[in-house]
């Protein structure tokens, strides 16, 4: 399975202190439907946790995901910063999703080696 998060989602992890770690086991998490909220079309609202800590007061990761293929996290904000997406930002997600999930999975070791995608665990 292809494990990725965008170059954005690369920085805003680093800055939130958000390690490849949680991020596994925010897969995990979502793989069995822990924590998380299905907005359609491949697109997952999951709660991740903060290093170190707990759910509680946790962030929430907007994830393009389909089972047992790929999971690409795409978004990341604090429970804090804002309560949910807007329309406007879920319909782009969910745009972005379809768009993520037809590329051919050969595709993206070259999105990859191009620096757009960062690999999780690597």
């Amino acid at each position: 399975m292809l494990k990725l998060k965008t170059k954005w989602f690369n920085k805003w992890a680093k800055k939130n202190s958000v390690s490849d770690k949680v991020l596994f086991k925010t897969i995990q998490d979502l793989s069995v439907h822990l924590g998380t909220v299905n907005l359609g079309a491949g697109l997952y609202k999951i709660r991740t946790a903060k290093s170190g800590q707990g759910k509680s007061g946790s962030h929430r990761t907007i994830v393009v995901y389909k089972e047992s293929d790929r999971v690409i996290f795409v978004y990341g904000f604090s429970k804090t910063e804002k309560d949910n997406l807007s329309k406007e930002e879920l319909r782009y997600f969910k745009k972005l999703a379809k768009d993520l999930l037809s590329i051919d999975k050969n595709k993206y070791k070259q999105i990859i080696q191009n620096g757009d995608f960062i690999s999780i665990g690597k």
